[in-house]
Protein backbone atom coordinates (compact mmCIF):
# COMPACT_ATOMS: atom_id res chain seq x y z
CA UNK A 1 0.00 0.00 0.00
CA UNK A 2 0.97 3.51 -0.88
CA UNK A 3 1.96 5.78 1.65
CA UNK A 4 -0.95 8.32 -0.43
CA UNK A 5 -3.36 5.55 0.23
CA UNK A 6 -2.08 5.03 4.25
CA UNK A 7 -3.13 9.16 4.54
CA UNK A 8 -6.11 8.38 2.50
CA UNK A 9 -9.77 6.87 3.37
CA UNK A 10 -10.93 3.23 1.79
CA UNK A 11 -14.03 3.22 0.47
CA UNK A 12 -16.28 -0.15 -1.45
CA UNK A 13 -17.88 1.94 -3.95
CA UNK A 14 -20.90 0.08 -6.12
CA UNK A 15 -21.16 1.45 -9.53
CA UNK A 16 -23.77 0.91 -12.71
CA UNK A 17 -21.58 0.30 -15.62
CA UNK A 18 -24.68 1.27 -18.15
CA UNK A 19 -25.61 4.24 -16.86
CA UNK A 20 -21.91 4.92 -16.00
CA UNK A 21 -22.71 6.86 -12.40
CA UNK A 22 -22.07 5.88 -8.82
CA UNK A 23 -24.98 3.80 -7.05
CA UNK A 24 -23.87 4.39 -3.29
CA UNK A 25 -20.32 4.30 -1.45
CA UNK A 26 -19.86 2.10 1.73
CA UNK A 27 -17.58 3.52 4.30
CA UNK A 28 -16.90 3.85 7.89
CA UNK A 29 -17.16 6.73 10.27
CA UNK A 30 -13.86 8.11 8.69
CA UNK A 31 -15.21 9.20 5.07
CA UNK A 32 -18.76 10.51 6.86
CA UNK A 33 -17.18 12.78 8.88
CA UNK A 34 -15.15 14.54 6.37
CA UNK A 35 -18.47 15.34 4.64
CA UNK A 36 -20.64 16.42 7.87
CA UNK A 37 -17.38 18.71 8.44
CA UNK A 38 -18.36 20.48 5.06
CA UNK A 39 -21.66 22.17 7.24
CA UNK A 40 -18.86 23.83 9.89
CA UNK A 41 -16.84 25.36 7.11
CA UNK A 42 -17.26 29.59 6.78
CA UNK A 43 -18.24 29.93 3.29
CA UNK A 44 -15.01 32.26 3.23
CA UNK A 45 -13.07 29.17 3.72
CA UNK A 46 -14.87 26.96 1.04
CA UNK A 47 -14.17 29.66 -1.99
CA UNK A 48 -10.72 30.05 -0.50
CA UNK A 49 -10.16 25.79 -0.84
CA UNK A 50 -12.30 25.62 -3.99
CA UNK A 51 -11.96 28.59 -6.47
CA UNK A 52 -8.73 27.95 -7.89
CA UNK A 53 -9.16 24.30 -8.48
CA UNK A 54 -10.03 23.03 -11.54
CA UNK A 55 -12.45 23.15 -13.27
CA UNK A 56 -12.99 26.30 -12.32
CA UNK A 57 -16.61 27.06 -10.91
CA UNK A 58 -17.97 30.09 -9.30
CA UNK A 59 -20.55 29.80 -6.74
CA UNK A 60 -22.60 32.56 -6.83
CA UNK A 61 -21.95 35.43 -6.43
CA UNK A 62 -19.09 34.32 -3.36
CA UNK A 63 -16.29 34.61 -5.75
CA UNK A 64 -16.92 37.91 -6.64
CA UNK A 65 -17.49 38.66 -2.79
CA UNK A 66 -13.91 37.19 -1.90
CA UNK A 67 -12.05 38.91 -4.61
CA UNK A 68 -13.10 41.93 -3.45
CA UNK A 69 -12.32 41.45 0.27
CA UNK A 70 -9.03 40.48 -1.36
CA UNK A 71 -8.75 44.05 -3.86
CA UNK A 72 -9.66 46.34 -1.39
CA UNK A 73 -6.60 47.97 0.62
CA UNK A 74 -6.10 46.97 4.13
CA UNK A 75 -5.79 50.71 5.12
CA UNK A 76 -9.81 50.77 4.31
CA UNK A 77 -10.59 48.03 7.14
CA UNK A 78 -10.85 48.85 10.89
CA UNK A 79 -7.67 46.52 11.84
CA UNK A 80 -5.36 44.22 9.26
CA UNK A 81 -6.81 41.28 11.25
CA UNK A 82 -10.33 42.48 9.67
CA UNK A 83 -9.21 41.57 6.36
CA UNK A 84 -7.60 38.56 7.29
CA UNK A 85 -10.19 37.26 9.27
CA UNK A 86 -12.68 37.55 6.15
CA UNK A 87 -10.40 35.31 3.66
CA UNK A 88 -9.35 33.09 6.47
CA UNK A 89 -12.43 33.13 8.55
CA UNK A 90 -12.28 30.25 11.68
CA UNK A 91 -14.41 27.59 11.77
CA UNK A 92 -16.22 27.50 15.16
CA UNK A 93 -15.66 23.32 15.52
CA UNK A 94 -12.02 23.68 14.35
CA UNK A 95 -10.92 21.78 17.86
CA UNK A 96 -12.75 18.75 16.01
CA UNK A 97 -11.93 19.23 12.92
CA UNK A 98 -8.46 19.16 13.42
CA UNK A 99 -9.42 15.02 14.39
CA UNK A 100 -10.42 14.36 10.93
CA UNK A 101 -8.41 11.91 9.05
CA UNK A 102 -8.59 13.91 5.82
CA UNK A 103 -8.82 18.04 6.79
CA UNK A 104 -8.53 20.11 3.96
CA UNK A 105 -9.08 23.89 5.70
CA UNK A 106 -5.62 25.26 5.44
CA UNK A 107 -5.89 27.83 7.42
CA UNK A 108 -3.56 28.53 10.26
CA UNK A 109 -4.49 27.36 14.23
CA UNK A 110 -5.82 29.63 16.45
CA UNK A 111 -2.50 31.87 17.90
CA UNK A 112 -1.88 33.96 20.99
CA UNK A 113 -0.23 37.07 20.97
CA UNK A 114 0.45 39.09 24.65
CA UNK A 115 1.66 42.82 25.49
CA UNK A 116 5.33 41.92 26.02
CA UNK A 117 5.26 44.68 29.18
CA UNK A 118 5.25 41.32 31.99
CA UNK A 119 3.79 44.18 34.21
CA UNK A 120 0.48 44.56 32.02
CA UNK A 121 -0.32 41.82 31.77
CA UNK A 122 -0.20 41.08 35.19
CA UNK A 123 -1.16 43.75 36.52
CA UNK A 124 -2.32 46.40 34.13
CA UNK A 125 -4.54 45.92 30.45
CA UNK A 126 -4.29 42.07 31.18
CA UNK A 127 -5.07 41.64 26.88
CA UNK A 128 -5.10 38.67 24.68
CA UNK A 129 -5.20 38.89 20.49
CA UNK A 130 -5.13 35.70 18.45
CA UNK A 131 -4.13 38.08 15.76
CA UNK A 132 -0.53 39.70 15.66
CA UNK A 133 -0.20 43.45 15.58
CA UNK A 134 -3.00 44.00 17.58
CA UNK A 135 -2.60 47.25 19.86
CA UNK A 136 -2.88 47.43 23.69
CA UNK A 137 -4.22 49.60 25.88
CA UNK A 138 -0.81 50.60 26.99
CA UNK A 139 0.41 51.34 23.35
CA UNK A 140 2.35 48.21 23.21
CA UNK A 141 2.36 45.94 20.37
CA UNK A 142 1.10 42.88 21.09
CA UNK A 143 3.03 40.62 19.20
CA UNK A 144 4.74 38.32 22.00
CA UNK A 145 3.33 35.23 20.81
CA UNK A 146 3.05 31.92 23.55
CA UNK A 147 2.09 28.53 23.50
CA UNK A 148 -0.98 26.83 25.14
CA UNK A 149 -0.26 24.90 27.93
CA UNK A 150 -2.44 22.18 28.02
CA UNK A 151 -3.10 18.67 29.97
CA UNK A 152 -2.76 15.28 28.55
CA UNK A 153 -6.04 13.70 28.18
CA UNK A 154 -6.26 10.91 31.07
CA UNK A 155 -5.63 7.60 29.43
CA UNK A 156 -7.96 5.16 29.62
CA UNK A 157 -8.95 2.04 27.73
CA UNK A 158 -9.10 1.67 24.28
CA UNK A 159 -12.92 1.91 23.19
CA UNK A 160 -13.49 1.79 19.00
CA UNK A 161 -16.53 3.22 19.51
CA UNK A 162 -14.73 6.65 20.44
CA UNK A 163 -12.35 7.06 17.80
CA UNK A 164 -15.04 8.81 15.16
CA UNK A 165 -14.97 12.99 15.22
CA UNK A 166 -18.90 13.84 14.74
CA UNK A 167 -19.68 9.74 13.97
CA UNK A 168 -19.49 6.79 16.65
CA UNK A 169 -16.87 4.64 15.80
CA UNK A 170 -17.52 1.02 14.39
CA UNK A 171 -20.35 2.65 12.31
CA UNK A 172 -20.82 1.57 9.10
CA UNK A 173 -22.61 3.44 6.30
CA UNK A 174 -23.99 3.90 2.91
CA UNK A 175 -23.58 7.21 0.85
CA UNK A 176 -26.13 7.69 -2.15
CA UNK A 177 -24.38 10.04 -4.88
CA UNK A 178 -26.50 12.64 -4.02
CA UNK A 179 -25.13 12.66 -0.40
CA UNK A 180 -28.18 10.88 1.64
CA UNK A 181 -26.29 9.51 4.61
CA UNK A 182 -27.57 5.77 5.71
CA UNK A 183 -26.67 2.68 7.92
CA UNK A 184 -25.55 -0.08 6.23
CA UNK A 185 -27.71 -3.00 5.79
CA UNK A 186 -29.48 -5.19 2.48
CA UNK A 187 -32.55 -3.52 2.67
CA UNK A 188 -30.85 0.01 2.80
CA UNK A 189 -28.90 -1.51 -0.54
CA UNK A 190 -32.30 -2.45 -2.28
CA UNK A 191 -33.85 0.19 -1.52
CA UNK A 192 -31.50 2.45 -3.20
CA UNK A 193 -31.71 0.50 -6.12
CA UNK A 194 -34.94 0.32 -6.63
CA UNK A 195 -35.13 4.05 -6.15
CA UNK A 196 -32.73 4.39 -9.35
CA UNK A 197 -34.74 1.56 -11.14
CA UNK A 198 -31.91 -1.01 -11.37
CA UNK A 199 -33.28 -4.19 -11.68
CA UNK A 200 -30.64 -6.34 -13.50
CA UNK A 201 -27.58 -7.31 -10.66
CA UNK A 202 -25.47 -8.09 -13.56
CA UNK A 203 -25.21 -4.34 -14.54
CA UNK A 204 -23.43 -3.44 -11.44
CA UNK A 205 -19.71 -3.81 -10.26
CA UNK A 206 -17.92 -3.20 -6.75
CA UNK A 207 -15.13 -1.50 -7.16
CA UNK A 208 -12.50 0.01 -4.22
CA UNK A 209 -10.90 3.59 -3.99
CA UNK A 210 -8.78 5.73 -1.98
CA UNK A 211 -10.07 9.06 -1.18
CA UNK A 212 -7.14 11.61 -0.46
CA UNK A 213 -7.18 15.57 -0.05
CA UNK A 214 -8.17 16.18 -3.60
CA UNK A 215 -11.06 13.95 -3.98
CA UNK A 216 -12.41 15.97 -0.97
CA UNK A 217 -12.07 19.05 -2.59
CA UNK A 218 -13.67 18.11 -5.63
CA UNK A 219 -16.74 16.37 -3.17
CA UNK A 220 -16.93 19.62 -1.47
CA UNK A 221 -16.93 21.90 -4.71
CA UNK A 222 -19.59 19.14 -6.31
CA UNK A 223 -21.82 19.03 -3.60
CA UNK A 224 -22.55 22.99 -4.19
CA UNK A 225 -23.04 22.36 -7.61
CA UNK A 226 -24.02 18.82 -8.70
CA UNK A 227 -26.99 16.64 -8.56
CA UNK A 228 -24.39 13.01 -8.58
CA UNK A 229 -20.90 14.74 -6.46
CA UNK A 230 -19.78 10.95 -5.92
CA UNK A 231 -19.85 10.53 -9.89
CA UNK A 232 -18.50 13.61 -10.45
CA UNK A 233 -15.68 12.78 -8.19
CA UNK A 234 -15.03 8.76 -8.12
CA UNK A 235 -15.86 7.79 -11.74
CA UNK A 236 -12.58 6.71 -12.89
CA UNK A 237 -14.00 7.76 -16.77
CA UNK A 238 -14.43 11.68 -15.81
CA UNK A 239 -11.42 13.11 -16.59
CA UNK A 240 -12.81 16.13 -15.26
CA UNK A 241 -16.02 16.45 -13.58
CA UNK A 242 -19.43 18.08 -15.86
CA UNK A 243 -19.86 21.32 -14.08
CA UNK A 244 -19.90 23.52 -17.57
CA UNK A 245 -23.60 22.36 -18.02
CA UNK A 246 -26.70 24.16 -17.44
CA UNK A 247 -27.68 21.65 -14.90
CA UNK A 248 -24.82 22.67 -13.04
CA UNK A 249 -23.92 26.18 -13.89
CA UNK A 250 -24.40 28.33 -11.77
CA UNK A 251 -23.22 31.64 -13.81
CA UNK A 252 -26.29 32.52 -15.63
CA UNK A 253 -28.13 35.49 -15.43
CA UNK A 254 -31.94 36.21 -14.62
CA UNK A 255 -33.92 39.65 -14.75
CA UNK A 256 -34.05 41.20 -11.62
CA UNK A 257 -37.31 43.56 -11.50
CA UNK A 258 -39.18 45.39 -8.31
CA UNK A 259 -42.30 44.69 -7.42
CA UNK A 260 -45.14 47.14 -7.04
CA UNK A 261 -44.81 49.42 -4.32
CA UNK A 262 -46.86 48.14 -1.02
CA UNK A 263 -48.97 50.83 1.29
CA UNK A 264 -48.68 50.54 5.00
CA UNK A 265 -45.73 50.94 7.23
CA UNK A 266 -46.16 49.66 10.54
CA UNK A 267 -43.03 47.96 11.94
CA UNK A 268 -39.70 50.33 12.47
CA UNK A 269 -38.02 50.45 9.77
CA UNK A 270 -34.56 52.09 8.51
CA UNK A 271 -34.46 53.98 5.08
CA UNK A 272 -32.19 53.03 2.05
CA UNK A 273 -31.82 54.56 -1.55
CA UNK A 274 -31.54 52.56 -4.73
CA UNK A 275 -30.62 53.00 -8.08
CA UNK A 276 -32.20 51.51 -11.21
CA UNK A 277 -31.59 51.99 -15.29
CA UNK A 278 -33.25 51.34 -18.38
CA UNK A 279 -31.72 49.00 -20.77
CA UNK A 280 -31.18 45.71 -19.43
CA UNK A 281 -33.17 43.23 -16.95
CA UNK A 282 -30.99 43.13 -14.41
CA UNK A 283 -29.62 44.88 -11.14
CA UNK A 284 -26.08 46.68 -11.82
CA UNK A 285 -25.26 48.07 -8.12
CA UNK A 286 -26.66 49.20 -4.63
CA UNK A 287 -26.81 51.77 -2.65
CA UNK A 288 -27.37 51.87 1.59
CA UNK A 289 -27.34 53.48 4.85
CA UNK A 290 -26.71 51.61 8.09
CA UNK A 291 -28.25 47.95 8.11
CA UNK A 292 -29.57 45.56 5.56
CA UNK A 293 -31.59 42.28 5.50
CA UNK A 294 -31.21 38.96 6.61
CA UNK A 295 -29.55 38.21 3.66
CA UNK A 296 -27.90 34.69 3.12
CA UNK A 297 -29.02 33.96 -0.55
CA UNK A 298 -25.70 34.41 -1.68
CA UNK A 299 -25.26 31.31 -3.19
CA UNK A 300 -28.00 31.70 -5.84
CA UNK A 301 -27.09 32.94 -9.30
CA UNK A 302 -25.26 36.25 -9.47
CA UNK A 303 -28.05 38.08 -11.29
CA UNK A 304 -30.48 37.33 -8.37
CA UNK A 305 -28.14 37.55 -5.76
CA UNK A 306 -28.67 41.60 -4.74
CA UNK A 307 -32.64 40.96 -5.85
CA UNK A 308 -32.90 37.92 -2.86
CA UNK A 309 -31.02 39.90 -0.88
CA UNK A 310 -33.35 42.92 -1.34
CA UNK A 311 -36.54 41.19 -1.18
CA UNK A 312 -36.31 39.08 1.42
CA UNK A 313 -34.65 41.13 3.83
CA UNK A 314 -35.60 42.41 7.29
CA UNK A 315 -35.97 46.23 7.68
CA UNK A 316 -33.65 48.00 5.88
CA UNK A 317 -34.03 50.83 3.12
CA UNK A 318 -32.13 51.81 -0.10
CA UNK A 319 -32.25 54.36 -2.63
CA UNK A 320 -32.25 53.15 -5.98
CA UNK A 321 -31.98 54.77 -9.27
CA UNK A 322 -34.44 53.06 -11.68
CA UNK A 323 -35.57 53.42 -15.25
CA UNK A 324 -38.96 55.02 -15.97
CA UNK A 325 -41.09 52.52 -18.25
CA UNK A 326 -39.35 49.22 -17.13
CA UNK A 327 -38.01 49.39 -13.30
CA UNK A 328 -34.90 48.33 -13.79
CA UNK A 329 -32.21 48.37 -11.17
CA UNK A 330 -28.94 49.64 -12.46
CA UNK A 331 -26.76 50.22 -9.39
CA UNK A 332 -26.19 51.39 -5.45
CA UNK A 333 -23.54 53.00 -3.44
CA UNK A 334 -23.21 51.75 0.19
CA UNK A 335 -21.74 52.92 3.26
CA UNK A 336 -19.85 50.82 5.45
CA UNK A 337 -22.36 49.19 7.21
CA UNK A 338 -23.86 47.39 4.08
CA UNK A 339 -20.46 46.54 2.98
CA UNK A 340 -20.02 44.98 6.64
CA UNK A 341 -23.16 42.55 5.95
CA UNK A 342 -22.08 41.78 2.59
CA UNK A 343 -18.63 40.38 3.77
CA UNK A 344 -19.96 39.06 6.70
CA UNK A 345 -21.41 36.35 4.57
CA UNK A 346 -18.20 34.47 4.02
CA UNK A 347 -17.90 34.42 7.59
CA UNK A 348 -21.16 31.87 7.93
CA UNK A 349 -21.08 28.44 8.42
CA UNK A 350 -22.28 26.13 5.23
CA UNK A 351 -24.61 24.44 7.83
CA UNK A 352 -26.51 27.56 9.19
CA UNK A 353 -27.05 28.49 4.83
CA UNK A 354 -28.83 25.25 4.55
CA UNK A 355 -30.66 25.52 7.62
CA UNK A 356 -31.93 28.98 7.12
CA UNK A 357 -32.86 28.41 3.22
CA UNK A 358 -33.62 24.54 3.53
CA UNK A 359 -31.49 24.25 1.01
CA UNK A 360 -32.73 26.13 -1.62
CA UNK A 361 -29.66 28.38 -2.01
CA UNK A 362 -27.26 25.98 -3.99
CA UNK A 363 -27.90 24.06 -7.24
CA UNK A 364 -25.91 21.10 -5.51
CA UNK A 365 -27.13 18.87 -3.16
CA UNK A 366 -25.93 19.69 0.21
CA UNK A 367 -28.66 19.78 1.58
CA UNK A 368 -29.47 15.95 1.84
CA UNK A 369 -26.52 16.24 3.40
CA UNK A 370 -27.65 18.40 6.02
CA UNK A 371 -30.81 16.33 6.14
CA UNK A 372 -29.01 12.45 6.90
CA UNK A 373 -27.42 14.54 9.79
CA UNK A 374 -30.87 16.09 10.88
CA UNK A 375 -32.44 12.44 11.25
CA UNK A 376 -29.04 10.67 12.03
CA UNK A 377 -28.88 8.00 14.88
CA UNK A 378 -25.43 7.34 14.43
CA UNK A 379 -23.93 10.97 15.60
CA UNK A 380 -21.74 10.64 19.12
CA UNK A 381 -23.95 13.03 20.91
CA UNK A 382 -26.47 15.90 20.75
CA UNK A 383 -23.45 18.66 20.88
CA UNK A 384 -21.97 17.14 18.01
CA UNK A 385 -25.59 17.20 16.38
CA UNK A 386 -26.34 20.80 16.79
CA UNK A 387 -22.49 21.31 15.22
CA UNK A 388 -23.56 20.04 12.34
CA UNK A 389 -27.12 21.40 12.14
CA UNK A 390 -27.05 24.65 14.17
CA UNK A 391 -23.13 25.86 13.77
CA UNK A 392 -22.27 28.93 15.42
CA UNK A 393 -19.93 32.29 14.23
CA UNK A 394 -16.22 31.56 15.71
CA UNK A 395 -15.61 34.06 18.65
CA UNK A 396 -15.29 37.25 18.06
CA UNK A 397 -16.85 37.52 14.44
CA UNK A 398 -20.18 39.18 15.34
CA UNK A 399 -20.24 42.76 14.58
CA UNK A 400 -21.99 45.44 16.00
CA UNK A 401 -25.08 45.61 13.48
CA UNK A 402 -25.02 42.15 12.61
CA UNK A 403 -29.26 41.37 11.22
CA UNK A 404 -28.50 38.01 10.65
CA UNK A 405 -30.02 35.49 13.28
CA UNK A 406 -26.65 33.30 14.18
CA UNK A 407 -24.67 33.27 17.62
CA UNK A 408 -21.08 33.14 18.17
CA UNK A 409 -19.29 30.82 20.30
CA UNK A 410 -17.85 31.24 23.34
CA UNK A 411 -14.74 32.06 24.37
CA UNK A 412 -12.95 30.08 27.15
CA UNK A 413 -11.35 32.12 29.78
CA UNK A 414 -7.56 32.31 29.33
CA UNK A 415 -4.89 32.42 32.41
CA UNK A 416 -1.73 33.86 32.33
CA UNK A 417 0.72 33.30 35.41
CA UNK A 418 4.48 33.46 35.74
CA UNK A 419 6.59 31.15 38.20
CA UNK A 420 9.95 33.26 38.92
CA UNK A 421 11.75 29.66 40.57
CA UNK A 422 11.06 27.92 36.87
CA UNK A 423 13.21 28.33 33.31
CA UNK A 424 10.14 28.44 31.09
CA UNK A 425 8.27 30.71 33.67
CA UNK A 426 5.64 31.88 31.77
CA UNK A 427 2.19 29.91 31.71
CA UNK A 428 -0.54 30.84 29.26
CA UNK A 429 -3.41 28.51 29.26
CA UNK A 430 -7.54 27.63 29.42
CA UNK A 431 -6.62 25.39 32.03
CA UNK A 432 -6.38 26.53 35.66
CA UNK A 433 -5.03 23.50 37.11
CA UNK A 434 -1.93 23.83 34.80
CA UNK A 435 -0.63 26.81 36.88
CA UNK A 436 1.17 25.33 39.93
CA UNK A 437 -0.15 26.40 43.35
CA UNK A 438 2.51 28.05 44.93
CA UNK A 439 5.14 30.98 43.89
CA UNK A 440 3.30 31.76 41.31
CA UNK A 441 1.96 35.46 39.76
CA UNK A 442 -1.12 35.09 37.59
CA UNK A 443 -4.14 36.83 36.07
CA UNK A 444 -7.13 36.19 34.10
CA UNK A 445 -6.74 37.58 30.54
CA UNK A 446 -9.47 39.27 28.29
CA UNK A 447 -9.44 38.51 25.03
CA UNK A 448 -9.31 41.93 22.29
CA UNK A 449 -12.28 41.90 19.47
CA UNK A 450 -9.47 41.98 16.43
CA UNK A 451 -11.86 44.20 14.82
CA UNK A 452 -11.56 46.91 17.32
CA UNK A 453 -8.88 49.38 18.36
CA UNK A 454 -8.30 48.25 22.48
CA UNK A 455 -10.72 51.22 23.65
CA UNK A 456 -13.69 51.02 21.90
CA UNK A 457 -16.21 49.76 24.04
CA UNK A 458 -18.75 48.23 20.98
CA UNK A 459 -17.91 45.76 18.45
CA UNK A 460 -17.30 47.59 15.28
CA UNK A 461 -17.51 46.28 11.99
CA UNK A 462 -14.80 45.18 9.49
CA UNK A 463 -15.19 48.11 7.18
CA UNK A 464 -13.88 51.40 8.37
CA UNK A 465 -16.71 54.10 8.62
CA UNK A 466 -17.25 57.43 6.32
CA UNK A 467 -16.57 55.44 3.29
CA UNK A 468 -18.80 54.86 0.08
CA UNK A 469 -18.72 51.40 -1.80
CA UNK A 470 -19.80 50.75 -5.14
CA UNK A 471 -21.56 47.44 -5.29
CA UNK A 472 -22.30 45.44 -8.57
CA UNK A 473 -25.60 43.22 -8.75
CA UNK A 474 -23.29 40.32 -8.57
CA UNK A 475 -21.46 41.38 -5.49
CA UNK A 476 -17.90 42.95 -6.79
CA UNK A 477 -17.34 45.53 -3.99
CA UNK A 478 -14.83 48.38 -4.86
CA UNK A 479 -14.99 52.05 -3.34
CA UNK A 480 -16.90 54.83 -4.74
CA UNK A 481 -15.98 56.32 -8.01
CA UNK A 482 -18.58 59.11 -10.11
CA UNK A 483 -16.38 58.48 -12.84
CA UNK A 484 -16.49 55.18 -12.56
CA UNK A 485 -20.22 55.02 -12.37
CA UNK A 486 -21.15 57.23 -15.25
CA UNK A 487 -18.59 55.30 -17.70
CA UNK A 488 -20.56 51.87 -16.65
CA UNK A 489 -23.92 53.74 -17.41
CA UNK A 490 -22.65 54.66 -20.52
CA UNK A 491 -21.08 51.24 -22.02
CA UNK A 492 -25.06 50.30 -20.80
CA UNK A 493 -26.38 53.07 -23.00
CA UNK A 494 -28.35 54.57 -20.57
CA UNK A 495 -29.13 58.52 -20.78
CA UNK A 496 -29.85 60.50 -17.91
CA UNK A 497 -33.33 60.98 -18.67
CA UNK A 498 -34.27 57.66 -18.87
CA UNK A 499 -33.44 57.37 -14.57
CA UNK A 500 -34.93 58.34 -11.69
CA UNK A 501 -34.47 57.89 -7.46
CA UNK A 502 -36.19 55.65 -5.95
CA UNK A 503 -36.96 55.41 -1.95
CA UNK A 504 -37.27 51.85 -1.09
CA UNK A 505 -37.94 50.76 2.64
CA UNK A 506 -37.76 46.79 3.75
CA UNK A 507 -39.35 45.60 7.34
CA UNK A 508 -38.85 41.74 8.10
CA UNK A 509 -41.30 40.86 5.38
CA UNK A 510 -42.48 43.99 3.71
CA UNK A 511 -41.70 45.97 0.99
CA UNK A 512 -42.17 49.88 0.58
CA UNK A 513 -41.29 52.14 -2.45
CA UNK A 514 -41.56 56.09 -2.57
CA UNK A 515 -41.73 57.38 -5.92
Amino acid sequence: MTEEHVKGIFLKVLIDTVNNRVIFAESDEDFVDVLLSFLTMPLGTIIRLIRNKPPIVRIGCLNNLYESIENLDVHRYHTEACKTMLLYPRNAAAAQCKRLKLNIDDGEPLKYFICKRPECILFGYRMLSHYRGAICGCGEDMDYEMGLCEKEPKRRGFDARDRGVFVKGLTRLIISDKLEVMPASTETSLYVLSKLGIMDGNTIEECNRYISEDEVLTLLKCSLVSKAPLTETLWEHNLEPKLGTNAFDQGSCNESRMEEPESNVSEEIHEKRMIIGKSKTKVHYAETDDDFPEANYSLEEPASCFESIVNRGSSTSINLVISKSKNIVYYAEANEDFVDLLFSFLTVPLGYLVKETSGSTSKGCINHLYNSAEEALYLKSFEHKEMLLDPKLAHNFRHENQLLDIDEVINPLYYYAEHHECANNKILTSDKTCIPSEGVFGSTLTVMDPKSEYDEATRGGFVMGSAKFNITDNLIVTPISPVSCLSFLKECSVLSMTLRSVLCVWTMRRRFVYW
